[in-house]
């Protein structure tokens, strides 16, 4: 591979990573809250954030499985992931509307980490990376599309 390859292989494997911190961060954030949301509107919001938890851990072992196929180090642990995402602990006592809120932030803040991985990956030619990322792109917005949805009314 040419010097500029390993280069943008890197640049790719870096931007990956911080997807895949986010990913890992909103997996754990919402599974929480998954736990603790309490209210008139329990059952539904329980349901609702199981959905997208299960459907959020499904795709973090293909993140991590591509970044080793770009050659590079997966992260793992609360401190590598702590260094690579923007997204923070929850509040497990929070309203199930402020937990709402604090989700679509988050995945506001996901798809925007992907918009990121995409354009390097396109820029890199790296069609694999940018067909995942597109994949989970899609995939959050959608559970931003149903949080949101949650808030209204």
């Amino acid at each position: 591979m040419s010097e500029a390859g390993v280069d943008n292989s890197k640049k790719v494997g870096l931007e990956l990573s911080k997807v895949l911190a986010d990913t890992f961060t909103i997996y754990q954030k919402t599974h929480g809250y998954h736990w603790n949301v309490v209210g008139p509107n329990f059952r539904g919001l329980h349901l609702l954030l199981e959905e997208q938890y299960n459907e959020i851990w499904t795709s973090i072992d293909e993140i991590a499985e591509r970044i080793r196929a770009l050659g590079q180090t997966a992260p793992m642990g609360s401190d590598a992931f702590g260094n690579l995402t923007s997204i923070k602990d929850g509040d497990p006592a929070a309203s199930a509307q402020d937990m709402l809120k604090d989700l679509a932030k988050d995945h506001a803040t996901v798809v925007a980490t992907l918009k990121a991985a995409v354009k390097a990956s396109e820029d890199a030619g790296d069609v694999s990376t940018a067909d995942l990322c597109t994949t989970r792109l899609t995939a959050h917005e959608k559970h931003l599309w149903m949080i949101k949805a949650s808030l209204q009314g």
